[in-house]
């Protein structure tokens, strides 16, 4: 059989560009357009105008501060249950059950967010009508419900890394009399920590994100990001919307530079180990 062709360097190089530039250039145009003085999509002359209205905007900042706080305490809740339910489908075994237990857990991945949504403001109006809780639907409802869809993405970046380790570690730590609470913690998290990150990392940008399900599940008194940035757009173009995606662009690219560092350092120190664990053998 003959070698299948390789493409060359400048057609490579080609490729990448045009496939970089689909991608970025709008969020470069986005950026440049948050310095436009004029409110309209034209270039005008630069200027900080519209960042500065956009710190004096109680309506953004509220609705900045209260998509921060769901989405932090949603991948919190969403790592701790994640990795709870990815040890139970892989420490575990096999159980009764556990074959409904990890479609259940996956079933929110393939939902539509519109089902997921309406389900869940059904469930919250007959638990209001039934028990009384939730009285009103707002910042907890919308918590609750991007915890639901949150831990299924986390469960399943978990369970892979679960099943990609070595367990003598983990074996030879309770032969050594160490409980299996206390190997947990002091061995396997730290082995699966990249992937507890990057877990963490995910359901933060998709509770950050979501606008279908908050808007079903939310009342009149909580106004995600999202949902303040969809009705404000529906009233025209507004720059402030511009500024505003330029400085989450920024904060992301930081937050996403310093994960991606933790984890390089993270996965040689893995080869590093492995290396040695060979060489010892």
């Amino acid at each position: 059989m003959s070698a299948l062709p390789t493409v060359r360097s400048p057609w490579r190089i080609a490729i990448l560009i045009v496939c970089f530039f689909f991608l970025y250039a709008p969020m470069v145009l986005l950026v440049v357009y948050s310095f436009n003085s004029s409110q309209l999509a034209a270039w005008e002359s630069f200027s900080l105008h519209w960042y500065n209205v956009l710190f004096h905007d109680g309506a953004m900042i509220s609705a900045v501060t209260l998509s921060l706080t769901i989405a932090a305490l949603s991948a919190t809740a969403a790592v701790i249950l994640g990795t709870m339910a990815a040890v139970a489908i892989v420490r575990f075994g096999r159980f009764k059950g556990s074959t409904g237990f990890a479609f259940m857990l996956t079933a929110p991945l393939v939902m539509p967010d519109v089902i997921t949504g309406l389900s869940l403001l059904l469930l919250f109006v007959a638990m209001g009508n039934t028990f009384g809780w939730p009285g009103d639907r707002g910042m907890l409802t919308i918590w609750l419900a991007h915890v639901t869809f949150c831990t299924a993405y986390v469960a399943v970046v978990i369970n892979a890394r679960l099943r990609e380790l070595d367990r003598s570690i983990e074996e030879a730590a309770m032969d050594l009399g160490a409980t299996p609470l206390k190997v947990f913690f002091v061995i396997t998290v730290p082995m699966i920590a990249p992937a507890i990150v990057t877990g963490w990392l995910l359901a933060f940008t998709l509770s950050l994100d979501d606008l279908v399900i908050a808007s079903f599940v939310t009342g009149p008194g909580a106004t995600t990001l999202p949902m303040q940035i969809f009705a404000t757009v529906r009233r025209g173009v507004n720059p402030e919307i511009n500024v505003l995606a330029s400085l989450i662009l920024f904060v992301v690219g930081i937050v996403g530079f310093i994960a991606w560092r933790f984890m390089a350092h993270e996965e040689k120190q893995r080869i590093r180990d492995a290396q040695r664990a060979q060489k010892g053998h």
